[in-house]
């Protein structure tokens, strides 16, 4: 099983070696590897071009924003399966990649796998806290729950069926998509109880008071287009949700 990576990156040069080390440190044997570049204008992309015999894809070029691109690598994905690594963070060990191709084989007619992410410091590596997930089902969508998505591995075939990321719904495409698959759509999902990304803190969405009330409105969004009913009442449990990760 081929297993697909992509990287979105605009001017990443502070971390974008790591994240491009912890994919080429990966054991799993059959992994193609994209990298979309917003045409950086730091040196993302000098240090990308010295990774490049392991890169399948490298695309340096101007973009509306990062679900545009996102989209671009999934359509130049040929893996059966595929995940996203932010620019910033880091496949948590080299058998993460091995983890998800076995469980994706031991579990029958599963369509996505996801697993556990560590948020740490930026330049020093100390865990501020750590998102466990668990097995679930669509109604505890309705409860706030969601898949940690930088640790979502999914079917190719899904983003043929259901569609690819919203380039309407800012940071919140990631949980309309998620959305869209675990609730309106029911896919089988299979929870790996396993840390699988380490995640710099400090993130799109989450790095200021503006950023958190366009969050909120954005996840809102998704929410109604979604047909989720009480959609205020669920982001506030989605919210209230994430206090258990500090403990």
């Amino acid at each position: 099983m081929k297993i697909t990576i992509i990287t979105v990156v605009y001017n990443g040069e502070a971390y974008i070696k790591d994240c491009v080390e912890s994919v080429i440190r990966q054991s799993y044997g059959d992994i193609e590897y994209i990298v979309i570049d917003g045409n950086s204008s730091d040196s993302t992309l000098s240090i990308l071009q010295q990774y490049r015999p392991h890169i399948g894809h490298l695309i340096s070029e101007p973009d509306s924003g990062l679900y545009e691109a996102i989209n671009k690598g999934i359509n130049l994905a040929r893996g059966e399966v595929v995940g996203l690594l932010n620019a910033d963070d880091m496949l948590a060990n080299s058998g993460v990649i091995d983890a998800v191709a076995k469980t994706f084989a031991l579990s029958a007619g599963i369509d996505a796998v996801y697993g556990d992410l560590n948020y740490i410091m930026p330049q020093s590596n100390r865990v501020l806290r750590q998102w466990k997930s668990r097995e679930a089902t669509a109604s505890d969508i309705l409860s706030g729950w969601m898949p940690a998505h930088p640790t979502l591995y999914l079917k190719r075939s899904l983003f043929e069926r259901h569609g690819m990321y919203a380039n309407d719904l800012g940071t919140a495409a990631d949980y309309d998509l998620i959305l869209r698959y675990f609730y309106t759509h029911r896919l089988k999902a299979a929870y790996l109880p396993m840390l699988m990304v380490n995640m710099r803190a400090g993130g799109v969405s989450n790095n200021s008071l503006t950023s958190l009330c366009k969050a909120f409105l954005n996840d809102y969004k998704a929410l109604k287009r979604n047909k989720i009913p009480l959609p205020v009442m669920v982001i506030l449990k989605k919210k209230l949700s994430k206090l258990v990760q500090f403990w």
